[in-house]
């Protein structure tokens, strides 16, 4: 299909989780998150492509776009990818460019997205290579007319000529899959325009209950899904910090120890958290609440 070296699923191995404890000089390359096993195919070699069973995807419901934090994660500017530099927008209001969107698949799917997520190819989601992470855009295939709004929560494609990687299911809405490419307009939501995730979780759940439905709207995440709030070299100061946190939120706090290099450190984190609604307010949250600016991690 296409060549993506975007920076997402395979896009980040065990050195991502490096990413989430010291700053990296530039993007990591994408590479698998283990290596292959005997007789299996190297990553590399991977094709993308569409599921073995082909899913009807049209009826998903649309994005519900949030203002959400920007953190440390993907988001590192300028950064280098076969020799070329980037540089991440610092304001993202009157971005409008128009050229080729492809798409990825299966290959990337359940791995790790640039910003520390979970590549879901159900989801409505994007990879793109200057708009930080996560923020929202309105994609228009401009051959057909359609529109969708994703969630741009990755880095890439980098590959002339295109300028956004969007999921299945957002190419499947937008009428490309078969096509591989459509020529599309992308444009950003502007986030000071959006309610913020907390007040938008509030109204979710406020609904649902009125209907005895789920309280959560939004996607459902990948199990063991955290906040990470840092890493610390003292255990002492981590415990510390997980009480503060454990009293300002309501939520499970648990220090994890994990060795890096000759050092011992003490993980924070919040979570599990099943719901990324729940994810993006928990992150509003403990930013105003001037805890930092917390990752997402998935283990």
């Amino acid at each position: 299909m296409k060549k993506t070296i975007a920076l997402g699923a395979a896009r980040v191995s065990a050195a991502f989780l490096l990413t989430l404890l010291t700053a990296c000089s530039n993007v990591p390359v994408k590479t698998a998150d283990k290596p292959a096993d005997k007789g299996e195919v190297p990553f590399d070699q991977l094709r993308d492509g569409y599921p073995d069973i082909p899913v009807d995807m049209l009826a998903t419901p649309e994005v519900t776009p949030v203002r959400e934090p920007i953190g440390v994660a993907g988001n590192k500017s300028p950064y280098v990818v076969d020799g070329v530099r980037y540089k991440v927008l610092n304001k993202v209001k009157g971005y409008r460019e128009r050229g080729r969107a492809s798409w990825y698949g299966t290959k990337f799917h359940g791995r790790k997205t640039a910003n520390g997520e979970v590549y879901n190819m159900y989801a409505l989601s994007a990879a793109h290579k200057t708009l930080p992470l996560p923020s929202y855009a309105k994609v228009t295939n401009l051959d057909n007319g359609r529109s969708v709004i994703v969630r741009v929560n990755d880095r890439g494609p980098f590959v002339p000529g295109r300028i956004i990687d969007l999921s299945y299911t957002a190419a499947q809405k937008l009428g490309y899959l078969n096509n591989g490419t459509a020529r599309v307009e992308v444009e950003a939501l502007d986030p000071d325009s959006l309610p913020s995730a907390t007040q938008t979780l509030a109204v979710e759940k406020d609904a649902a209950a009125r209907k005895g439905l789920p309280q959560d709207a939004s996607f459902k995440l990948p199990e063991n899904t955290y906040l990470q709030i840092g890493a610390y070299s003292s255990a002492s100061q981590a415990e510390d910090i997980r009480g503060q946190l454990a009293a300002a939120f309501g939520y499970p706090v648990l220090v994890s120890p994990v060795k890096s290099g000759e050092k011992m450190l003490y993980r924070v984190r919040i979570g599990p958290i099943a719901q990324q609604r729940v994810l993006a307010a928990l992150r509003e949250s403990v930013e105003q609440k001037q805890f930092g600016q917390p990752q997402v991690v998935v283990d």
